[in-house]
C-alpha cells in the first residue's frame, strides 16, 4: 500500500465532520463523502483506456486547491466499499500546474488501502471518501501544494485519479499466538512468560551465532508469511551479551505492524516461510542486524521471541 499515502500525507490537513444532528436508527450504509473545495474538480473529465491502463485524464490547469479535495468523478456499479475492508485501489497523479504525470500504477498490481481506525484518525478525507465509494468508481483527490522551506523546493498542487478495483475483508490479528508448541533443541535461549503473559528471554550459556537461527516455539496453522508481506506482531528483543531487554511492544501495549522489507535481515529472513499464528525465538549475528555499531542498546548479536499475529 503506500504510494497513495506517501503522496497525500505531506500535504494533507484534517478535515473533520461537522453537525451535531444524531444518526436515524438504523445507521444507512455509508456513502463516499466529498470534502473540500469540490467545484474545483468540475473540470475533470476521464476517458477510459480499458483494463490495466490509466484513463485519459483532462482539467483546467492550474489546479490549485487551499485544502485536500476530494469527489467521486465517475460512479462504479459494484457493491460500496465497507468500514475496515482492504481496498485495492490503482493511481494516476498529475503535477497540478502543468498536467505532468508524476506517477501510474495502473499497469502494476493494485495498491491496498486498508481502511481502518488508525486511517480514519490520520486522514478522515481519505477514509471517507472511500468508505461507501461503489467497486469501479473513480475518485479525484487534490492535494495543496506546499511552499518553499529550508532545505525543501516548492512543491505544486497534485491531482490523483484513483479507481476503485476491489475490496476484501481484512484479515483478522490475533491477541495471542496460536497452535502447538514445539520443543526447541538444546543450547538455544529459553522463553517463559511472566504473570503478565510477557515473554521472558534468557541468554545465559548461550554460545554466540555462526548463523541464523530461527527456531518455532509455537507453530502456527494460519497463512505463511511472505517476504513482501506486511506484518503484524508482538514481539521482545534482548542482547545476547547481557540478556538487557532493549524493546519490547508488550510495554506500549500495542501491537507492532510493519512490512517485513522494512526491518532487519535477520527478521526477513528468519520469518518468512513462517505461519500466522507462531511464536518465533529468532537468534541474529550482528551482521544481520545493526552491525559492529549497533543502534542503542541493540549491540552485537541479538535475541527476540516474535508471535506473527496477522498478515497482509
Amino acid at each position: 500500500m503506500r504510494r497513495l499515502l506517501a503522496i497525500l500525507l505531506p500535504g494533507l490537513l484534517l478535515l473533520t465532520a461537522c453537525g451535531g444532528t444524531p444518526a436515524p436508527a438504523p445507521t444507512p450504509e455509508p456513502t463516499s463523502q466529498s470534502a473540500g473545495e469540490t467545484a474545483k474538480l468540475d473540470s475533470v473529465k476521464l476517458t477510459e483506456n480499458g483494463d490495466k491502463k490509466a484513463p485519459g485524464v483532462e482539467f483546467t490547469k492550474p489546479l490549485e486547491v487551499k485544502e485536500p479535495s476530494v469527489k467521486v468523478i465517475t460512479e462504479g456499479n459494484g457493491d460500496r466499499v465497507k468500514a475496515n475492508q482492504i481496498a485495492q485501489i490503482s493511481i494516476v497523479a498529475f503535477n497540478g500546474t502543468d498536467g505532468s504525470t508524476l506517477e501510474d500504477t495502473f499497469a502494476n498490481d493494485p495498491e491496498q488501502l486498508e481502511l481502518n481506525d488508525d486511517l480514519k484518525t490520520s486522514s478522515s478525507v481519505i477514509y471517507n471518501a472511500f468508505v461507501g465509494a461503489k467497486i469501479g468508481s473513480q475518485l479525484a483527490l487534490a492535494v495543496p501544494g506546499q511552499a518553499a522551506a529550508e532545505g525543501a523546493e516548492a512543491q505544486p498542487s497534485q491531482l490523483l485519479v484513483v479507481k476503485v478495483i476491489s475490496a476484501k475483508d481484512a484479515p483478522p490479528v490475533l491477541d495471542k499466538p496460536e497452535g502447538d508448541a514445539v520443543t526447541p533443541p538444546a543450547g538455544l535461549p529459553t522463553v517463559k512468560d511472566n504473570d503478565k503473559g510477557v515473554p521472558e528471554i534468557s541468554v545465559e550459556g548461550v554460545a554466540a551465532p555462526t548463523a541464523l537461527i530461527s527456531q518455532d516455539l509455537i507453530k502456527g496453522k494460519g497463512p505463511e508469511v511472505k517476504e513482501t508481506d506486511t506484518i503484524t506482531v508482538n514481539y521482545v528483543g534482548v542482547a545476547l551479551a547481557g540478556g538487557k531487554v532493549f524493546d519490547s511492544s508488550f510495554d506500549s501495549g500495542k501491537k507492532a505492524t510493519f512490512p517485513l522489507t522494512g526491518v532487519i535481515k535477520g527478521w526477513t529472513q528468519g520469518l518468512t516461510g513462517k505461519t500466522v499464528g507462531s511464536r518465533v525465538l529468532l537468534v541474529v549475528p550482528k551482521d544481520l542486524a545493526y552491525g559492529d555499531e549497533g543502534q542503542g542498546d541493540a549491540k552485537g548479536d541479538l535475541v527476540f521471541v516474535v508471535d506473527i499475529l496477522g498478515v497482509k
